[in-house]
């Protein structure tokens, strides 16, 4: 069982640098920081479950996987490219995102989600 709610002591994560290629990763501002872990899943599964923390700045990528998040703590805006919706996210706010959307991670205080993510072919 894994259960995390706001303001939790997540634990240890793991430096994860913008650089898969397949999310096109594109620093718009600041210089931010991404580290997270996977509790279950991750490359070459399908279904992956874990923690990923940001800090702030903004980055554009494009999304890999459908994926439901859940702000554990911090504040961001993602921005989806494809029809410019702004949803403004804090903790305790729950987001579906789609495989394949062009978004913008603006993030505003450091930011820690948990998320579920799922690929039929596999991350």
């Amino acid at each position: 069982m894994f259960m995390y709610k706001p303001g939790d002591d997540v634990g240890q994560l793991d430096d994860w640098p913008f650089d898969n290629p397949d999310s096109d990763y594109q620093i718009k501002e600041g210089t931010p920081k991404a580290s997270g872990r996977f509790d279950i899943g991750g490359p070459g599964h399908t279904i992956r479950f874990g923690i990923w923390r940001c800090t702030k700045g903004m980055v554009d990528c494009t999304e890999q996987g459908d994926e439901l998040m859940t702000i554990l703590s911090g504040h961001c805006r993602l921005i989806d490219q494809t029809d410019g919706q702004v949803y403004d996210l804090c903790p305790g706010d729950s987001i579906l995102s789609r495989d394949s959307r062009r978004v913008t991670w603006d993030v505003v205080e450091d930011v820690t989600k948990v998320f579920l993510g799922y690929k039929a072919d596999g991350f």
